[in-house]
């Protein structure tokens, strides 16, 4: 009797063992699909064991018992499509491929068969074509980021049954038709992030999709072109401390936010809301750090007492119709630093004697006449910059491409931006930003990255916004695959989101220049090439003549309809700036726009040079920022600001018209924005 056990234990051992062997082999079989379709992909995918069994696994892949349950391939520098053999990784939980922009097409329908999934994050790939309605399958998902594709269509309405999910980043495509309800988001109560701005969604704001049974934290749908008034249901939802409904079409009246003591940043901006007077529940909102209502048709005077609230910083309330006289009593806020009432009906102003915040009244009637040379009725140039202070050590030369880190070592750091969505600090105090260094610090710590440390810095003529991060390798020169793909998923996972004066942040990768050196090759390859150019040599020599005058006319034609022509044969600057819809104007052309760059067209004045007024032959108006000479920045960064620029498209963000890059200048022309500054225009780029 027990013999015919143990025979039938071992059999169903084997059965195990070849079911086990079968399903790593359906793991195998896809991720070489996915080989065979991308390219650059890691240099160790090799053989037929991704897990590593028999010893390191492919880099990207993270195996458990056996089975991939997790990809990771951020920042690699894929290309390629997402094919349907996806869907044979069935024990796949994570699937992260962001800052991969060669990555394209649509996502496979079959992709709704990875029923274990939990993160699927593809930030700021080239993806695009609608979100596939099988993605209602994935009921484990808890983080769905989308962001920065060019995904088109509805939001499917099967997305209501993913009732795990906690962060929901569908901002920055192209997304359109009316937000889905009953099915759709309102059934997502356990959801605490909505990013879903800078789309094309239209209709009216469902009644529905708010209720009191919701753990939202973050609503975000500004600049979409979404119409009607926001629904008074949006009261329910007492977790909610961020909303963005910033640039839409709203109409109707202010909704009352009564009783949300969580709320601390608020943008109802640039909407075309009924002509009201200051609504008295934003005194009730003890937590209120930010109130942004621009351009939103308020009237009548500002009450006393909402500048006492405990926690306020920032008021921005430009372009209404606020009159009477503004009162600032000694009980303000302390924490307050910027009120920003530009082009309203104020007549007079009374301020404490403990008040020392910027207050900007530029464009009422209080600073006509005499009063227009007060502090208030002058818009102050700030040049406030920040850069980490280097340890004292021994200098050190770098190799190419190498920076030396805060640690002083050689290395090639992971690079990239960080745009603070709702920042709510004083810019010129260095301690805040010394303070987001440690937490990122803290972070990668926790995830046990190689990070030995991390530089922030910010130009002087930067917008508020946006920071310069280098990342720095420990113990060696670079990072490997796997540790690039880790500091990326830190940092376009939901779980990174620090102190609340930053707000909601948002990474732009660089491509990590380690990576674009590394090259693959092979003596056989050697040889061939070898031969191969013994065997064009003649031929060369006899179209030598030919070719080189051909490149000459080819040169001189290129230098004057391109600028950056030789950029495209320079591979140390990375190839020509890919611009989107930014024209490229002569020198001659700005400087008769501006009568010759003339003092009467100055418009301001920074660290980086003289912004002027232009006049196109089209009658646009234009703002031209002109670099200082001989203080100009190098050909890569005035490469890397164009590329940026040219990419923003954001209905509060002044856009890029075009550039100069001739005879030693740097010229950017920007729309021009009657009664602001390029800074302040600048200020709300991404602010989901």
């Amino acid at each position: 009797m027990g013999s015919r056990i143990q025979v039938c234990l071992l059999v169903i051992s084997v059965q195990i063992l070849l079911v086990a062997a079968q399903m790593n082999n359906l793991d195998f079989a896809a991720l070489n699909a996915l080989k065979e379709i991308w390219k650059n992909t890691p240099l160790n995918w090799v053989g037929s064991d991704p897990c590593g069994k028999s010893g390191k696994s492919w880099e990207g892949i993270h195996c458990t018992n056996s089975r991939v349950t997790s990809i990771t391939l951020a920042s690699m520098g894929l290309t390629g499509q997402l094919s349907g053999d996806i869907q044979g990784l069935s024990e796949l939980q994570t699937l992260d491929l962001s800052y991969n922009s060669g990555l394209i097409g649509s996502l496979p329908q079959s992709i709704g068969n990875l029923t274990k999934l939990s993160n699927l994050i593809l930030v700021s790939c080239g993806f695009s074509g609608p979100i596939p309605e099988t993605i209602g399958s994935l009921q484990q998902l808890s983080i769905l980021s989308l962001t920065s594709n060019s995904f088109s269509g509805p939001i499917p309405p099967s997305i209501g049954n993913l009732s795990n999910l906690y962060w929901l980043d569908l901002s920055g495509n192209k997304l359109s038709g009316t937000i889905p309800v009953s099915p759709g988001l309102d059934m997502l109560v356990n959801a605490k992030h909505f990013h879903c701005g800078r789309n094309q969604f239209s209709g009216e704001i469902p009644s529905q999709l708010f209720n009191a049974n919701m753990s939202l934290i973050h609503v975000l749908f500004d600049n979409n072109k979404l119409n009607g008034k926001i629904p008074s249901t949006l009261g329910l939802v007492k977790t909610l401390e961020i909303l963005f409904l910033s640039n839409n079409q709203l109409t109707g009246p202010f909704p009352d936010l009564t009783g949300l003591n969580s709320l601390n940043h608020v943008d109802l901006s640039n909407n075309t809301f009924d002509k009201t007077d200051f609504p008295p529940w934003v005194e009730t909102l003890r937590s209120l750090e930010t109130l942004m209502m621009e351009d939103t048709g308020l009237q009548g005077q500002i009450p006393d007492a909402f500048f006492s609230l405990p926690l306020l910083i920032k008021v921005v309330l430009r372009n209404n119709k606020l009159n009477g006289t503004l009162v600032v009593n000694s009980d303000s806020s302390v924490h307050l630093q910027l009120i920003d009432l530009q082009n309203n009906y104020i007549t007079d102003y009374m301020v404490g004697t403990r008040f020392n915040s910027e207050l900007i009244l530029v464009g009422n009637p209080v600073c006509e006449g005499a009063r227009g040379t007060e502090s208030h009725c002058i818009i102050q140039q700030s040049n406030s910059s920040y850069s980490i202070e280097p340890k004292t050590c021994m200098q050190v030369t770098c190799k190419s491409h190498q920076i030396s880190s805060p640690n002083c070592r050689c290395a090639y750091p992971y690079t990239g931006l960080l745009i603070l969505g709702a920042p709510s600090f004083n810019v010129k105090n260095s301690n805040i930003y010394t303070s987001l260094e440690n937490y990122l610090m803290r972070s990668f710590q926790s995830y046990q990255l190689p990070v030995d440390s991390v530089s922030l810095s910010k130009n002087p003529d930067d917008s508020l916004i946006i920071l310069s991060l280098e990342v720095f390798p420990y113990g060696v020169e670079h990072f490997d695959r796997t540790g690039i793909s880790g500091i990326a998923f830190v940092l376009s996972n939901m779980t990174f989101y620090p102190m609340k004066p930053f707000g909601p942040l948002f990474f732009i990768a660089d491509p990590y220049s380690y990576f674009a050196g590394t090259k693959k090759s092979s003596s056989a390859g050697i040889i061939g090439v070898a031969v191969g150019c013994s065997l064009l040599v003649l031929l060369c020599l006899l179209a030598g003549i030919y070719a080189f005058h051909q490149k000459r006319r080819a040169e001189i034609s290129d230098k004057q309809n391109n600028p950056f022509a030789s950029w495209h044969r320079n591979e140390s600057n990375g190839g020509a700036p890919q611009l989107k819809g930014a024209r490229c104007f002569s020198f001659e052309e700005l400087k008769k726009y501006t009568n010759t760059f003339s003092d009467a067209n100055c418009i301001g004045v920074g660290g980086y040079g003289k912004v002027y007024r232009g006049t196109l032959p089209s009658e646009q108006l234009v703002a031209i920022k002109r670099a200082k000479q001989g203080s100009t920045q190098g050909d890569l960064e005035f490469k890397s600001e164009l590329e940026l620029l040219s990419r923003v498209h954001h209905k509060n963000v002044v856009s890029l018209v075009g550039f100069c890059f001739e005879q030693d200048e740097q010229m950017l022309v920007y729309e021009y924005i009657a009664n602001g500054t390029l800074k302040e225009s600048l200020s709300g780029l991404l602010g989901s």
